[in-house]
């Protein structure tokens, strides 16, 4: 359950009216239901949880069997709503209840291949299928071989239980949500094989569409996989410090400032803070990254990552329920619910399709009868084949298939797509707008120039700014100390601290008053000159870099050691990852900043961006958003979720980066990026223009399929088992071809 300020979620009604409401999410998943996971009855199902009071926005899917809700917490609970759903009988089951191990018994170990992971569950449902083509096969032989036709008809009577029990069932279930669905369409045309003499027609059709639901069944649970395996990642148990022992228990049971204990080459719990131990912890499983990351005390550690060195004493900071891992599944689910417009409209459209081939296909048998003089026989044969041929299979699953593939690739590589509608915007976007800090820059202050005084060197400079510096809670003197760190430099020990706000400090280092400070600081101590270097602090801000100077003081004269430049420094291969973008169809980059038009203009510079904003306080960025929009078109606006949040929410697409374990960039983007690395834009957008392709090849052939289809059976009378084999051998095609973007990569991956 996700408790939010509304940034996203019913953003327009919000803006109205110009308050936010405290939002929750119940996620829950859905058991199948009507034929081929009836996506009008999903419909239908919304539109009756949308009208529960409190409820501000509902999305279901039978294809990915998920229903999302959401809900003022002020005027209903997540309890009562789960009550509502279920009493409309639909069977769900919250996310939470999946998430969670009973306490005391390990997580069922993965099997051993996705094959014998879906056999689990659809092995039913395969068993029916081939006992259907057994009894269709031994009834022809009755039939060609023998007089013995009425036990062939038994076989065949048999393999139309086995083939249609399914369909019979998903029929009804969707006519009593007053929908007519394919499943109904093959059940009609199937018997009607059977009323003109044609029962073993009748049995291929059946035990075809039976093959096309298994091998589609199979396919679409692919895509249900990366949840699966997102589920694998967080160990059930962890070793947890409780008065002085040390004991293994389940997570569930471990509270918020817990130590827990995890050894090298096992999956860290929960989310925490290293307070013991230095190792390097590969994170690839939660934000995509290649290269394992060092960890040593004070940093922060994700749940489900895997630790491959040291031994780590960690400090629990999240609930197994709150933590990194359990927040991305339960996302990735709701993801899941969320549909691309095309499969929307294709949903709404199948019902007036289907209710056009039943018209379509009954007024053929009197129109062949009276105009062509056929018999009833053969005129109702090709209303039979009519109907397979034009049923809108294909097209219902073409988009689900893909999309679902697409949300679940980006899933492995630590990209979050908030549902299909935002996969599919992507694709459109036409500009991105960075956020400066933390974005295309590292966001944390770094050493990038030390000049030494002559008789001095650039180490000797450094350590004794470190000593002094390491007294300080400063960004930049925090950059001094992990610069002398990173060199493994040799501080001193410091004494005496004293500082001056805003302007410098000092302190006894080594029987040495040593001061740091920029040029305002050193007006007070005239004592000290500064020579050359006034004028070189001056040339190194003119490029953006704040400077500090180091001098000893010998009392009553002293001398300049020293000048450190420091600066937020561009993440690497910036300019190249924008090439990149630009490679995707990309037109524009821009880059937006709070910092002032000298520091901009040299980070835009090194980054080669089209143009940039400086001086822009949150607000202002809302203004250019809204301005880069109605100039250029669709624009996405990359930040890190915190202080670009209301930009985010503006945007065409908002995508929030760095977002492990950051709460304000998991709830307010469309596109989460877990990790730091900017490589997953260029990625992203990819994906998505390749995700628009591939659905684009699946609608054109699958419509291009029934064209033919309806043709040849109107033209050239084909045979139903032909118009059969089309039918579902394009549903299976559309599916395999969505399913390839399973094993969709870039030329950088």
């Amino acid at each position: 359950m996700d408790k939010v300020l509304n940034f996203r979620l019913d953003h327009e009604a919000n803006a109205k009216k110009g308050v936010e409401e405290p939002l929750e999410t119940c996620t829950m998943l859905l058991e199948r239901r009507g034929g081929r996971a009836c996506e009008t009855c999903a419909l239908n199902l919304e539109n009756k949880v949308r009208k529960l009071p409190g409820v501000r926005k509902a999305s279901a899917s039978y294809i990915s069997g998920v229903l999302s809700v959401t809900y003022d917490s002020q005027v209903t609970t997540r309890e009562q709503i789960i009550t509502h759903v279920m009493q409309m009988g639909a069977a769900v089951v919250p996310v939470e209840e999946q998430l969670a191990a009973k306490p005391g018994q390990p997580r069922r170990a993965k099997p051993a291949s996705a094959l014998s992971q879906w056999l689990q569950k659809g092995r039913v449902e395969m068993w029916f299928m081939v006992w259907t083509f057994v009894f269709m096969l031994t009834g022809l032989g009755f039939e060609k071989l023998t007089t013995l036709h009425l036990l062939a008809n038994v076989f065949y009577a048999l393999a139309y239980i086995t083939g249609g029990a399914y369909g019979l069932k998903a029929g009804l279930e969707s006519l009593r949500q007053w929908t007519i669905d394919i499943d109904l369409l093959m059940i009609i045309a199937a018997l009607g094989a059977a009323v003109v003499g044609a029962p073993f027609e009748g049995a291929v059709l059946l035990f075809l569409f039976s093959l096309s639901n298994v091998l589609q069944s199979y396919a679409l649970d692919r895509t249900r996989n990366a949840i699966r395996a997102l589920m694998e990642l967080r160990p059930a148990e962890a070793l947890t410090r409780r008065g002085g022992r040390i004991v293994r228990l389940p997570i569930e049971q471990i509270v918020i400032g817990d130590r827990i204990i995890v050894r090298p080459g096992e999956r860290i719990p929960l989310d925490g803070i290293v307070v013991e131990g230095e190792s390097a912890v590969d994170q690839s499983s939660i934000t995509g990254e290649s290269i394992p990351v060092s960890k040593q005390v004070g940093d922060q550690v994700l749940a489900g990552t895997i630790n491959q060195l040291g031994g780590l004493e960690i400090r629990v900071s999240k609930l197994a329920k709150d933590s990194t891992i359990a927040r991305l599944i339960k996302l990735v689910e709701e993801a899941q619910s969320q549909k691309a417009r095309t499969q929307r409209f294709i949903d709404k459209a199948e019902q007036y399709y289907a209710l056009g081939v039943i018209v379509f296909a009954s007024l053929s048998i009197p129109v062949a009868m009276l105009w062509l003089g056929e018999a009833f026989a053969p005129a109702f044969y090709r209303a039979m084949s009519l109907i397979v041929a034009a049923s809108p299979c294909a097209l219902v699953i073409s988009t689900p298939a893909t999309v679902l593939s697409a949300i679940a690739n980006g899933a492995r590589q630590g990209v979050l797509f908030k549902g299909g509608v935002h996969l599919e915007r992507a694709a459109s976007i036409k500009v991105i707008a960075f956020d400066k800090t933390g974005t295309l820059t590292e966001g944390k202050p770094q050493v990038t120039d030390i000049l030494p005084a002559r008789g001095a060197s650039a180490n000797q400079v450094l350590a004794l700014a470190a000593a002094v510096e390491a007294k300080s809670e400063h960004p930049l003197a925090q950059a001094i100390v992990n610069a002398a760190r990173t060199r493994g430099l040799a501080v001193a020990e410091a004494s005496g601290f004293q500082s001056t706000t805003g302007k410098g400090v000092r302190a006894n280092v080594e029987g040495q008053q040593i001061h740091i400070g920029n040029l305002r600081y050193f007006e007070q101590y005239p004592h000290i000159p500064l020579g050359e270097f006034a004028a070189r602090v001056i040339d190194f801000e003119t490029r953006g870099k704040t400077c500090v100077l180091v001098a000893r003081d010998d009392g009553g004269r002293g001398e300049v050691l020293g000048l450190i430049a420091i600066a937020d420094v561009l993440r690497e291969n910036v300019a190249h990852i924008i090439r990149e973008l630009k490679k995707q169809g990309i037109e524009r980059v821009i880059m937006l900043t709070g910092d002032n038009q000298r520091v901009a203009e040299n980070i835009a510079a090194q980054a080669a961006v089209d143009e940039f904003y400086a001086g822009l306080l949150p607000e202002d960025k809302l203004r250019i958003i809204q301005q880069i929009e109605r100039k250029y078109g669709p624009v996405a606006m990359v930040g890190d979720g915190v202080n670009d949040a209301p930009a985010l929410a503006t945007a065409s697409l908002g995508i929030a980066m760095g977002a492990a374990g950051t709460d304000v960039a998991l709830e307010t983007a469309d596109i989460v990026l877990m990790g730091d690395d900017l490589t997953k834009i260029a990625y992203t957008i990819a994906l998505s223009r390749q995700t628009r392709k591939r659905l684009v090849q699946n609608l054109a052939f699958a419509m291009g399929v029934i064209v033919v289809l309806i043709v040849s059976v109107l033209g050239f009378q084909l045979a139903l088992p032909l118009s059969v084999v089309g039918h579902e051998g394009s549903t299976v095609l559309v599916s395999l071809n969505g399913l390839r973007m399973l094993r969709f990569r870039t030329e950088q991956q």
